[in-house]
């Protein structure tokens, strides 16, 4: 008895050091996948998110919600349709993307927060807008720029409101949905993971961490036991070209690479379905998914904290 009740207390001294290390600090959190549609994973994370609220931390939640949109599309007879790998947002798309994250996800994940003992609040266009953007349009195979409809890119990210709430000790939680600049009143539906790393390079945030349905990036994508834990941009790129990092995992890791760029201290790719990884992932010395920072001074390509990997 005694055994296991030091190990628990050999577990909260590990933490003490990050707890005091991100209090204050704020860690950008993008939500999708099988954890929006898994009850159990959510409430994992939902509970992990006001564990770091309650110690000093600044959770901000960015949430997108793909297979809950085309659920809701086809039972209103609507038909997805893709164009280069996004979904093509017409009228009638943009009407139900806007219900389904606003007044559906959005709702349940702030509900749930405050059910578990936190204080969350929704962030959007029917309570308060904070991203704005203007269309998408991406260069066709024939050199002409293709029209996704109400798709568009974030370009600009309110601030204060983000941080009011952040200083408050509510977890904002925001939709990947913007106001088009260039057409006021209109929205845009946005890539989640896009939008996250706005938010987290507009707040300068300290982490940017991306819930994936895999345990992160994998030399075999077939075999789990090969997640690389430690990235530097240039290996990334590496592994982009050779085809390692592909289809879905591109848009992540680019949106880590300008993060960085921008200020964001490190960003991270884990595995949202395993219980409590978002704790692992930041008060443990390994981790459990993969961890994206820059070069370090003294030339070392593996990041610090984590193990040396070789990418073969």
């Amino acid at each position: 008895m005694h055994e296991e009740a030091i190990r628990k207390a050999d577990v909260l001294v590990e933490a003490l050091g990050y707890m005091r290390k991100f209090h204050g600090r704020f860690i950008v959190i993008k939500v999708g996948g099988s954890v929006m549609e898994n009850p159990e994973s959510l409430r994992a994370l939902l509970v992990d998110v006001v564990f770091m609220q309650t110690v000093g931390m600044r959770p901000v939640l960015v949430h997108g919600g793909g297979k809950a949109i085309t659920v809701a599309m086809e039972r209103a007879g609507l038909t997805p349709r893709w164009v280069k790998g996004r979904r093509y947002t017409d009228d009638a798309t943009l009407d139900i993307v806007a219900r389904v994250l606003a007044e559906e996800i959005n709702s349940d994940i702030e509900r749930h927060i405050n059910k578990f003992g936190g204080r969350a609040s929704g962030l959007h266009h029917k309570t308060h807008q904070c991203l704005y953007g203007r269309k998408l349009l991406l260069p066709g195979e024939d050199g002409e720029l293709v029209d996704l409809g109400r798709v568009g890119d974030v370009t600009e990210v309110d601030i204060p409101p983000i941080e009011n709430l952040c200083l408050a000790g509510v977890v904002p939680v925001l939709p990947s949905l913007a106001e088009d600049e260039d057409e006021d009143g209109k929205l845009l539906n946005v890539n989640a993971d896009t939008a996250a790393a706005a938010v987290a390079q507009a707040l300068r945030a300290d982490k940017l961490i991306f819930l994936t349905d895999t345990p992160g990036i994998l030399l075999d994508r077939n075999e789990p036991s090969s997640l690389i834990t430690g990235l530097t941009p240039g290996e990334c790129r590496d592994l982009i070209n050779r085809g390692i990092i592909d289809k879905g995992m591109i848009p992540k890791v680019e949106a880590c690479l300008t993060s960085l760029e921008a200020g964001v201290r490190k960003t991270h790719v884990i595995d949202g379905r395993l219980r409590h990884s978002l704790l692992l992932e930041i008060f443990t010395e390994t981790g459990v998914g993969t961890e994206i920072v820059q070069e370090e001074n003294d030339g070392r390509s593996s990041p610090p904290g984590r193990r040396p990997v070789v990418v073969r």
